[in-house]
């Protein structure tokens, strides 16, 4: 029999969490409802003394409890207050938590259980490995947040089989001509959406549009938008089938450091985190195409960095559009990854509508207290361990010659991770020297980035990394090999941003 005081306890609890479901003030919400939502969880007091999931956090009263009332404003980026830092501090648990599995469909079933249940899984797409999680069940998507230390502020990607399932997630293309104020801008909106879907799908693109209201807001970081993509890796796409749910899932990583494109990589951040981690190489792999990054078998994540984000947005009247009067709306490239915007208005063009959209870099590099509308846009992405810094144009062109001996001393204690050989004539005086790809092979260096950031912290006495300033030589980006931008963002973002003129 459970103590009188504990189902006190118990029903205080899930009541406080219904009158935050049912409150309308988004300042209320926003800074009382993460936190509330961690206490139940990391107590485990969200379950009924029957072990049944209460009626109030089923997934439908959650999606309903949705309120229809906030603001879906298109701005792309919102201040955040209380949502902007990370949920929950590091761990103080070394014990480990997390358990890997094997890719067998049996194994898979299981790990589609368990996510109906609330529960994480971390598994391999063609980009990099997820931490996934029930889409709609926002006790589930707090998990992720918990177990990544990742603050509100950043999205997360929502992971379906279908195009068809993603379109009813979006907006615009959840409705049809029968709904009032359906217009032209929304039909052109559909179009563009149903385009998209049908071309790049399955495959390493992220769309991101204006939500339906079934979307949970912590999902989308309050922006009123959410992000979809289709994975094309066969493990990926059996465990959603398995799940029978959509699955939110960022990196399996902590927030901040390098992406995993190994089980091993997300055993060592998430470790101590209660997490099943899919692994092919303990077996089931029969069952499925293994993809390999270099060749060797190692690695599960054939692309090696994460999709690339466009987000479609129609403008608010004509006056607001950039050049072409006939423009209604802007797709903007917001990460860059395996497929190029020079793609996207190709089969834009394919459809004839073309001269309906803007397509432009929008990328940028936010602070965390910023909520954003895609993930990947803080300055501060896939660090290593170790401090990372971008080696400047100017030196990379200087001779080695010219080393001063604190340079000489400060490279014998450092790691350079280098591309196209731009750092080579510096490779004597390093502690560890390693090139993504010596003749400039974008899709080789997109491959191994997250891997050789990774190796590059492992290195013994290693105090720097330097990697080189990718800026110089690409004046047109429309021109330029998609993954060549792909793997410019994830070192600029490796190393904050920082450029520096010498080795100190």
């Amino acid at each position: 029999m459970i103590p009188y005081h504990r189902t006190i306890r118990r029903r205080f609890l899930l009541s406080s969490c219904i009158l935050v479901f049912r409150c309308h003030s988004l300042q209320f919400r926003s800074a009382l409802a993460p936190k509330l939502f961690s206490f139940i969880v990391d107590r485990g007091l969200y379950f009924t003394p029957g072990g049944r999931r209460p009626r109030c956090f089923s997934d439908k009263a959650m999606v309903s409890s949705s309120p229809s009332t906030l603001s879906m404003g298109s701005n792309d980026n919102m201040h955040a207050t209380a949502v902007s830092s990370p949920v929950s501090p590091a761990s103080t648990d070394t014990k480990q938590k997390a358990k890997l599995v094997s890719a067998s469909l049996q194994s898979l079933t299981e790990c589609g259980s368990r996510l109906r249940s609330g529960h994480l899984v971390s598994f391999p797409t063609e980009t990099v490995y997820g931490l996934g999680c029930h889409a709609l069940d926002p006790i589930a998507v707090q998990r992720v947040f918990h177990a990544k230390q990742r603050p509100l502020s950043d999205p997360l990607i929502v992971h379906v089989i279908k195009a068809d399932h993603a379109l009813e997630l979006w907006d615009a293309s959840s409705k049809g001509p029968a709904d009032t104020q359906y217009d032209q801008s929304q039909q052109l909106e559909k179009q563009a959406l149903e385009i998209l879907t049908t071309s790049f799908f399955p495959g390493p693109l992220t769309i991101v549009a204006r939500a339906n209201p079934s979307v949970p807001q912590i999902v989308m970081a309050n922006t009123g938008y959410v992000a979809c993509r289709s994975p094309s890796h066969p493990i990926a796409r059996a465990l959603i089938s398995c799940a029978e749910c959509p699955i939110a899932a960022p990196s399996a990583n902590k927030f901040g450091h390098v992406s995993p494109t190994l089980a091993a990589h997300v055993m060592d951040d998430l470790g101590q985190e209660d997490v099943w981690i899919v692994d092919p190489s303990l077996g089931g792999s029969d069952e499925y195409v293994e993809c390999s990054n270099d060749g060797g078998g190692k690695a599960v994540c054939q692309v090696g960095v994460e999709s690339t984000v466009a987000k479609v947005q129609m403008y608010p009247s004509p006056s607001t559009a950039n050049g072409s009067s006939k423009s209604l709306g802007c797709i903007s490239i917001l990460r860059h990854g395996a497929i190029s915007s020079n793609s996207i208005r190709e089969v834009l063009k394919k459809a004839c509508i073309d001269e309906y959209f803007e397509v432009e870099d929008g990328v940028q590099y936010t602070p965390e207290n910023v909520n954003n509308v895609a993930p990947g846009q803080t300055v501060k992405h896939y660090s290593p361990h170790v401090p990372c810094f971008m080696v400047s144009l100017a030196r990379q062109q200087s001779s080695s010659d010219q080393l001063s001996n604190e340079e000489m001393k400060t490279l014998s204690r450092s790691v350079i991770i280098d591309y196209a050989a731009k750092l080579s004539h510096y490779q004597q005086y390093a502690l560890a020297y390693r090139d993504l790809s010596p003749s400039g092979d974008a899709q080789r260096a997109a491959a191994l980035v997250f891997e050789t950031l990774r190796w590059s912290e492992s290195v013994p006495d290693a105090t720097r990394v330097f990697v080189p300033d990718m800026s110089g030589g690409i004046s047109d980006e429309r021109e330029v090999e998609a993954l060549v931008l792909a793997v410019k963002d994830k070192l600029t973002r490796a190393a904050s941003g920082v450029v520096v003129a010498s080795f100190h």
